[in-house]
């Protein structure tokens, strides 16, 4: 199936303005750019396109925007960007379809994200419900979690429905046989990958039987690695993660959790501290995750000073770093 057959699978159009540029809109996530009035084309304009994958962050752009606004924009109606966000129901971040797609507030967004979530929980005491009941319980003394500060101010009525709205959610989501279908779309049968096992530096771990190291020479247990795979795998696995908790374990090392965070949706990454550190181990490290054939895939960077790992995990999610250099980037 090729991409020009896809790009005209659609049912209705729209047309809307974003940004004082005026675009015509497929529901099933294509947009097309009119040019200016007497004006010559640019590059990007009169061609009809998905938009192109940014690898960091995961979002279809077009340009500098992100498709998926667009396509709100055009289907759903022009909201306040600085109160509401475009949200992915199946989570896909590349799956623009116009029923994917909802506008949400940020707080809805942020309960939504189980990552944002277990973050209230550690920062309530491990138990959201305190959130909810007091949503000003928030307390951040490491200074750690500043971006999720803001939801202090949250009055205690909107916490409790927004937080009811989004169980809905995610049980509706649950039951939908048709969730998580739009990743196809962007890619053609050339571009599948071959088995791991004959491609990649791949190794099982010590336990469960779901764990692999990828480049990764000493066997290694995984402690929180869930014993079995489901349809939302890197969420069976995040919910097993806990700040303090033993991420990995092998006969020169012990890794702690410090922080982890969700990837473009694919992959976990997860800062760790070296416990009961080995002579020629360095004392930090990174944990990255993916789910691979039916595998938990495991690959580990280790770091000679703590910040090297936070800058890795801050790079990892698509952020940008502003702490300075260290030895780690010269090593």
């Amino acid at each position: 199936m090729n991409n020009n057959y896809i790009l005209n699978e659609y049912s209705e159009t729209r047309d809307c303005l974003y940004k004082g540029e005026y675009y015509t809109v497929r529901d099933n996530g294509a947009i097309y750019r009119h040019a200016h009035n007497e004006s010559k084309p640019r590059k990007l304009d009169k061609q009809w396109t998905f938009g192109k994958k940014n690898q960091k962050t995961g979002y279809m752009m077009f340009g500098s925007n992100r498709v998926h606004i667009i396509v709100a924009t055009a289907f759903i109606g022009c909201h306040d960007s600085k109160k509401d966000v475009v949200d992915h129901i199946d989570t896909n971040r590349c799956n623009n379809r116009s029923e994917n797609l909802r506008w949400v507030t940020k707080l809805e967004n942020a309960l939504s994200n189980p990552i944002t979530r277990k973050r209230i929980e550690y920062l309530c005491g491990g138990d959201i419900n305190k959130f909810i009941e007091d949503p000003s319980c928030l307390q951040d003394i490491t200074g750690n979690y500043q971006n999720v500060m803001w939801m202090r101010t949250v009055n205690k009525e909107e916490a409790k429905a927004t937080y009811q709205r989004v169980m809905e959610w995610t049980q509706k989501n649950s039951s939908n046989k048709d969730v998580g279908i739009g990743e196809w779309i962007f890619e053609t049968p050339y571009q599948q990958k071959e088995y791991l096992q004959e491609t990649q530096n791949l190794l099982p771990a010590m336990l469960p039987i779901t764990a692999m190291q990828r480049n990764w020479k000493t066997p290694t247990e995984f402690p929180l690695c869930p014993s079995e795979i489901d349809n939302k795998s890197l969420i069976s696995y995040l919910n097993n993660l806990k700040i303090g908790s033993i991420v990995a374990k092998n006969k020169y090392m012990i890794s702690i959790i410090d922080d982890f965070a969700l990837c473009n949706d694919n992959s976990i990454i997860i800062r760790c501290h070296i416990k009961d550190v080995k002579d020629g181990v360095k004392e930090y490290a990174t944990i990255t995750i993916t789910s691979e054939n039916e595998k938990y895939i495991h690959e580990g960077i280790t770091f000679f000073e703590e910040q090297g790992a936070k800058k890795a995990f801050t790079l990892a999610q698509g952020e940008k770093w502003e702490g300075e250099e260290g030895i780690d980037d010269y090593c």
